[in-house]
């Protein structure tokens, strides 16, 4: 890859000059000298670099002199100089708005199937929802969906959206969500039999989710498969742990989500 060998003699102190300082900005592509591990720069602070390989794992570097690799050449990264302020951004990736004061909230709703969903969504889109007044119930299943909705009673102005796991063609979830049928209620689903699958496996630095033989409860066998010594709610709390912005998760469930909050907040 590289003329000759970049580490034989004293590679921290080349014979002629001096090793060049360079900004740790973002997609900047650096090797560790040490470890050999190349990756893009994803974070940076006065102490220590993010770098994330192209399979998507993150390592964290202190920012040692003449510990990198720029092109084959030995470099020191430094922090990046402070540049305007850029407007703040939320979770979701929207402008944060600031000094927010939660609106009133909407007489629409988003109804998800169960409090992990909902806390995902929360962290996520919280912010956001504030914004809109929209507020965020949980289900416990949708096996009643159709009894909810009318109990809801979806009209002008008092608009439903529902988030349904599992919603593919020929489920059970795909049966129930046809039988709702209001202009005023919307409902969508991602394919994942469970929300912890919408995080993505890298964010949890395993390579995929595990495949659960029917008959096992799914989070059960996913936990046993993954060889978590943890309880459901612990194993939980490890993966929404992990989660910290929209791109730590699938773009089947993010389009859905964002569709609803469109839905519910359009003007009547």
């Amino acid at each position: 890859m590289y003329e000759g060998d970049v580490l034989a003699g004293n590679w921290r102190r080349p014979g002629k000059g001096t090793i060049p300082k360079v900004p740790a900005e973002p997609d900047l592509v650096v090797e560790d000298a040490e470890s050999g591990f190349c990756g893009a720069v994803v974070a940076c602070d006065k102490e220590a670099v993010t770098l994330e390989d192209r399979f998507g794992r993150r390592r964290l570097f202190p920012l040692a002199p003449a510990a990198f690799l720029l092109e084959g050449k030995v470099v020191t990264l430094v922090r990046p100089a402070p540049g305007p302020r850029a407007p703040r951004r939320s979770a979701s990736g929207s402008l944060a708005v600031e000094g927010l004061r939660a609106k009133v909230a909407r007489e629409s709703r988003i109804y998800v199937e169960g409090v992990h969903d909902a806390a995902l969504v929360e962290k996520i889109w919280g912010h956001d929802l504030r914004v809109e007044g929209v507020v965020v119930e949980y289900l416990e299943g949708v096996d009643d969906l159709p009894a909810i909705v009318e109990e809801f009673g979806p009209g002008p102005g008092r608009r439903l959206g529902v988030l349904v796991d599992h919603l593919v063609p020929g489920s059970k979830e795909s049966r129930i969500a046809a039988r709702v049928t209001s202009p005023e209620v919307l409902v969508v689903g991602h394919p994942f039999v469970d929300v912890w699958q919408a995080v993505k496996p890298s964010v949890l630095r395993i390579p995929a989710w595990p495949e659960v033989p029917r008959g096992i409860p799914w989070k059960e066998g996913v936990i046993a498969a993954l060889g978590w010594r943890l309880e459901p709610a612990e194993a939980w709390r490890r993966i929404l742990g992990a989660v910290s912005t929209f791109a730590d998760l699938e773009p089947e469930l993010l389009g859905r989500v964002e569709e609803l909050i469109d839905f519910v907040t359009e003007a009547p």
